[in-house]
């Protein structure tokens, strides 16, 4: 599986922060983010807009059964019989659990350690994200520019990549974006030392895809800043004064 399609990013970014991705699911996610700058951008997106539902839901008190069958899954040596049988099976998996558990644990967790060494020596990509199995096999992450555009209220809106050799640039919406009622959105890249350079018409929802005159290493190399500004005019000189969004360029390498 190759972490490069936006929906994808998505659905796992949106998954984790609910809780629901599988255990190891959530591991090679969670690797996955410490590799990539722009899925941890994905990542606190979700928190921001999910928190906010988590503060409207109102508190729960657990029942007794959930901690009689998280204690039979956490101490089953402290644990009654009768609530150990009443506990869910964990399949071959539980070859990994903790000594302690039973007859025939050391059995148990020998086998358990060998099937776990051979799916890691055949199947790495189980436990490790595509791009760190990548390495192992002696290619690289992909070194890319990426950005975050924010409104002036700090709530982020637009999302932007690009490869470091790459003549192409991702734009996609994260938040909410209401339509202007004349002109466009225009996406402009602001060197240090130079004139701003115009990278597209940023779309009001989805995706959209800019092509670039030149390779973005040559173009953003030394671009820091990044802004949206409101444009009437069919093909504007330099960026209007009603910026929209504005946020910072960041190398991904």
């Amino acid at each position: 599986m190759r972490y490069t399609h936006p929906a994808l990013l998505e659905h796992l970014a949106s998954a984790y922060v609910l809780g629901t991705l599988t255990d190891g699911a959530r591991r090679r996610f969670e690797r996955l983010q410490r590799d990539r700058a722009d899925v941890r951008v994905l990542v606190t997106q979700w928190e921001a807009r999910l928190g906010q539902l988590a503060m409207a839901v109102p508190a729960q008190q657990p029942s007794p059964q959930l901690w009689a069958a998280i204690a039979a899954r956490t101490r089953p040596a402290h644990t009654p019989a009768a609530v150990r049988a009443a506990s869910p099976s964990t399949g071959w998996l539980g070859w990994l659990r903790p000594a302690g558990f039973g007859v025939g644990s050391l059995a148990g967790l020998t086998m358990g350690v060998i099937a776990a060494s051979l799916l890691f020596a055949t199947a790495p990509g189980i436990f490790m994200s595509s791009d760190q199995v990548a390495m192992r096999s002696g290619e690289k992450l992909p070194q890319s520019y990426v950005g975050l555009l924010t409104d002036a209220q700090g709530n982020g809106k637009l999302l932007i990549s690009s490869l470091r050799h790459g003549k192409t640039m991702a734009l996609k919406v994260i938040g909410p974006i209401t339509p202007p009622a004349t002109g466009r959105l225009v996406l402009w890249a602001l060197p240090a030392n130079g004139p701003a350079l115009a990278i597209g018409t940023v779309p009001t929802s989805g995706s959209a895809v800019s092509l670039l005159p030149d390779t973005s290493e040559k173009l953003l190399s030394k671009v820091s800043k990044l802004v949206v500004t409101l444009e009437t005019a069919a093909t504007p000189a330099g960026p209007s004064e009603t910026v929209v969004f504005s946020g910072n360029c960041a190398k991904l390498w």
